[in-house]
């Protein structure tokens, strides 16, 4: 009884090694341009009733600010694990129409991402968008490197997509605020 007692005691403060949204589960730490960041929080990308991707948000100093966290000039990543499948016409609409809501990046960069995007991403799969102080933004996408953008502006524009004042959903940005 006593044995079950401790172990039980020492459960509730072990760390935890992931979070799970929808079926999707995410670790709770990233390494990011040799940094070790922590899962702020997760989020639900949904379109017309339809689950799209569970986002998670990697922060060095995690924050429910998210006009902080775009902001922050220091290793980050966004992870999109997608449920559903989407197509790269999809991606890039959805790219134009968030860079339209989060200005900074110029039509040169947005070709860029829209270059990146392979023809279909499919469920299970992800796109995994890091940001490395003098180094840019990265985008992996089901494992393969696809794009580098150099520029501060560009990484504060494409936080500020899922971070500013007009995310793609409302529940999204909570989720990934940690709400």
């Amino acid at each position: 009884m006593m044995l079950h007692a401790l172990l039980f005691a020492l459960t509730l403060h072990a760390p935890a090694t992931a979070a799970t949204l929808a079926g999707v589960t995410l670790p709770d730490t990233a390494a990011v341009g040799g940094q070790t960041l922590a899962l702020n929080g997760l989020g639900l990308r949904e379109k017309f009733y339809i689950d799209v991707y569970v986002g998670g948000l990697y922060l060095q100093h995690p924050t429910h600010d998210g006009g902080a966290a775009a902001a922050a000039n220091e290793p980050k990543r966004i992870v999109m694990h997608f449920v559903y499948k989407v197509t790269k016409e999809q991606m890039g609409d959805s790219f134009k129409e968030g860079f339209a809501a989060s200005p900074g990046a110029t039509a040169e960069q947005i070709q860029q991402v829209f270059a990146a995007m392979p023809e279909t991403i499919s469920p299970g799969e992800e796109v995994v968008i890091d940001y490395v102080p003098g180094v840019g933004t990265t985008f992996v996408i089901a494992g393969q490197k696809r794009a580098t953008l150099p520029g501060e502006a560009f990484m504060k524009a494409l936080f500020g997509i899922y971070l500013g004042p007009k995310p793609p959903t409302a529940d999204l940005k909570r989720g990934l605020l940690g709400g």
